[in-house]
């Protein structure tokens, strides 16, 4: 005789949610969003406690969110709780030169008016868009988090993963995601290796008011050390993404903030007037690495835990959530065929989908560090000729723009319009 409560007691004891996400950063709770609308259970569980990763503290960070991932969080329900602390990005310049002596001639110019879509994007602080990714999840009955808490081993018996906590808790479910950054104890505990290299380079990053306004438009000026990235903010404020080498960065992170300033004036230039600090400093490594694989026994990987690259076209956040689109897709509709979400051909389209598309911007970010952080003559003269070029073909402008915007390439419906 058939005992529905034994049935339901069984099957909870099966499997506590369909996913086990590790990471609850950015990645990790927009997956657990997307994968409730193919109705599917999350756990996400995080390191840190939940008001440590609510605080509204300024961190340094913003993103550069390109209109597909602008798309993807409207989808999710979490855009409008953000939008009015993001920047629309009307305009991109990309010039090249030395600090003090001012840009090069030849530069590029990406004008949101040559699309028909509007914006290329927003930026957005990460302190934002994390509180309000946390606040869904909360509202979300398909979504259990678990914060303060980390996982010290993973098991998957053929039918079930499972996560031993540190807390002595185990958690088990049909598919293990990593999202748990660059360094990713998910990859590492399933034996996935990872091929990456430093780039000798930090990234200093700040906040900075200046007084006159920005107009929406986001400048990446690369200088022989490293390329300064300037993303408007709301109001008369700026994030930079200053790269130095290790040793010049470690120097002028030590320094009192007027001196600071002193230092980033010749290379941020006066094209927005008197300049000064909007909080606190922070510091990354740069580096790059992809795991050699995104995919393992009834395990994925995402975001940062999949590849982690350079961050010289603001392309790292935007990755990430394409993998979260084209995840939560590809389960969507395992599910809807009736197969087992976490089977591995169910796997390998996910990682078919998004690996040669990671591959191919992991290196063409690689190349253009590589390309534009030196001072060797004839490089600069061919870079210039180039970005000159490039800024004379509009149909070659537009492909860039939009290459910008994240519109290129096979979209996950979570990404458009």
């Amino acid at each position: 005789m058939d005992n529905p409560a034994r049935d339901t007691i069984i099957e909870s004891m099966e499997h506590d949610s369909d996913l086990l996400i590790i990471g609850g950063g950015l990645n990790g709770p927009a997956l657990a969003l997307a994968a409730a609308r193919a109705g599917l259970t999350s756990t996400v569980i995080d390191a840190l406690p939940e008001p440590v990763r609510k605080t509204a503290t300024f961190d340094g960070r913003a993103y550069a969110l390109a209109l597909a991932s602008v798309r993807l969080l409207r989808n999710l329900g979490v855009w409008d709780r953000v939008a009015e602390n993001a920047q629309p990005m009307l305009e991109i310049k990309v010039s090249d030169g030395r600090a003090g002596q001012g840009p090069s001639p030849f530069f590029l110019h990406f004008d949101h008016a040559e699309i028909e879509e509007g914006p290329m994007g927003h930026v957005l602080e990460d302190r934002f868009l994390r509180r309000a990714l946390l606040d869904a999840m909360t509202e979300t009955p398909e979504i259990r988090q678990v914060s303060g808490d980390t996982v010290t081993a993973q098991e998957s018996d053929g039918a079930a993963v499972s996560v031993t906590l540190a807390s002595g808790q185990v958690r088990r479910g049909r598919l293990l995601v990593g999202a748990d950054g660059r360094a990713s104890g998910t990859a590492a505990r399933a034996g996935i290796r990872r091929t990456g290299w430093g780039y000798g380079q930090t990234a200093l990053v700040a906040a900075i008011e200046h007084d006159l306004p920005h107009h929406g438009i986001a400048h990446q000026f690369f200088m022989p050390p490293g390329p300064l990235a300037i993303l408007p903010l709301p109001g008369n404020v700026s994030s930079i993404v200053w790269s130095e080498t290790e040793e010049t960065a470690a120097r002028f992170a030590t320094l009192p903030d007027a001196d600071f300033i002193e230092v980033l004036r010749p290379r941020f230039g006066d094209f927005l007037g008197a300049i000064r600090l909007s909080g606190k400093r922070f510091t990354y490594p740069l580096n790059l690495t992809v795991a050699n694989s995104f995919v393992a026994d009834r395990l994925a990987l995402i975001g940062d835990a999949a590849h982690g690259m350079h961050p010289i076209a603001g392309q790292g956040l935007n990755a990430g959530l394409r993998d979260v689109a084209a995840l939560a897709q590809v389960l969507g509709e395992g599910t809807r065929r009736g197969e087992d979400i976490a089977a591995p051909d169910v796997l390998a389209r996910y990682q078919q989908w998004r690996r040669f598309d990671t591959a191919t911007l992991a290196l063409a970010t690689d190349l253009t560090n590589r390309l534009f952080s030196n001072d060797n003559p004839l490089l600069r003269v061919a870079r210039d000729l180039g970005m000159g070029a490039v800024s004379h073909m509009p149909g070659l402008r537009r492909g860039f723009i939009r290459e910008a915007a994240g519109l290129t390439g096979d979209l996950p419906e979570l990404m458009k319009g």
